[in-house]
């Protein structure tokens, strides 16, 4: 067995913000990824980290959320501010982190199955509140960390380990239910494009409320039925088509339909910021202080609460 190499060893001292001192080498590891040879989660992983460092975004500069789940084996494998916490229960730590700070990028990484399962109503409050955070969803349409159950995403009349004879519900449309919600950016990527993904992440990131980003991928162990193959032979960048109008909502509904033949990524639909101000902002006295919740938080005495209750 040949030796692994060695990698740095993570510096959270750090604090760099000119784009031109931060690398790819600054967000490893000493973990090695464990996902299954030609998992799309190793794409996503790339085009985060190749993400933050466009926006010369330093580790100490960023908080990731992670759940259960294939997605959440990349908690350890990204050397930043981390938080990995219950199946399905991303999007609560996100807002959390993002209410308390935020001068910083928030990103929850979460699963189909976990965001559309028991995460549902998490994902429902966080758009309607238009917190400013990112999700990207890993949407592999399967449960892989538990050896290939459906998920909400999973095809009607897919055959899974736990549905032999086929999956009998109607199949969820993740991105015209982000759209549903009027979640003010909404955008698609491909495992399988990693340049276009990179610019996909960086866009919604750098979107001032809700960021909602599905990435299709493949999960070569337990979903076969939506392979790399059938995905290239569909996917098509959006912003090629001149016409599209990425404001109009019912536009990017009639585009995410199943019943589509291809398969849209690229920005679907972005609010503007005046017409979708973030959560924050809606409240005034917290919208006129500068300071972050936590500083705030920081700066209260309480030595006279205290007296009442000695």
């Amino acid at each position: 067995m040949q030796p692994q190499p060695t990698e740095p060893k993570p510096n959270m001292n750090q604090n760099v913000t000119d784009a031109t001192t931060v690398t790819v080498r600054d967000y490893m590891s000493p973990i090695r990824p464990t996902w299954c040879p030609g998992c799309g989660d190793f794409a996503i992983w790339a085009a985060i980290k190749n993400a933050l460092v466009a926006l010369g975004k330093a580790p100490t500069e960023v908080a990731l959320c992670f759940d259960i789940g294939c997605n959440g084996n990349m908690a350890d494998k990204i050397n930043a501010y981390v938080f990995k916490g219950l199946h399905g229960r991303v999007m609560p730590v996100a807002a959390g982190i993002s209410l308390a700070n935020k001068n910083i990028p928030v990103i929850a990484v979460a699963g189909d199955g976990g965001t559309f399962d028991e995460g549902i109503h998490h994902l429902v409050h966080s758009i309607r509140s238009n917190y400013n955070i990112t999700l990207i969803l890993h949407n592999n349409c399967d449960f892989g960390l538990t050896t290939g159950q459906a998920t909400p995403t999973t095809p009607k009349g897919q055959k899974m380990n736990t549905s032999p004879n086929g999956v009998v519900e109607d199949r969820l449309n993740p991105t015209q239910f982000a759209l549903n919600l009027n979640a003010s950016f909404v955008a698609k990527g491909f495992t399988g494009d990693l340049s276009h993904l990179n610019i996909m992440v960086k866009k919604a990131i750098e979107h001032k409320g809700f960021s909602y980003l599905e990435v299709l991928q493949h999960c070569p162990t337990y979903n076969e039925f939506l392979n790399q193959a059938w995905y290239k032979d569909r996917v098509y960048k959006v912003e090629e088509d001149k016409s599209y109008d990425p404001t109009n909502l019912e536009m990017a509904y009639k585009l995410s339909s199943f019943s589509q033949e291809r398969i849209p990524t690229g920005v679907l639909y972005e609010r503007k910021e005046s017409d979708a101000p973030i959560f924050l902002d809606r409240i005034e006295h917290l919208k006129a202080n500068p300071a972050t919740l936590a500083e705030q938080v920081k700066q209260q005495d309480v030595s006279a609460l205290l007296e009442q209750f000695k």
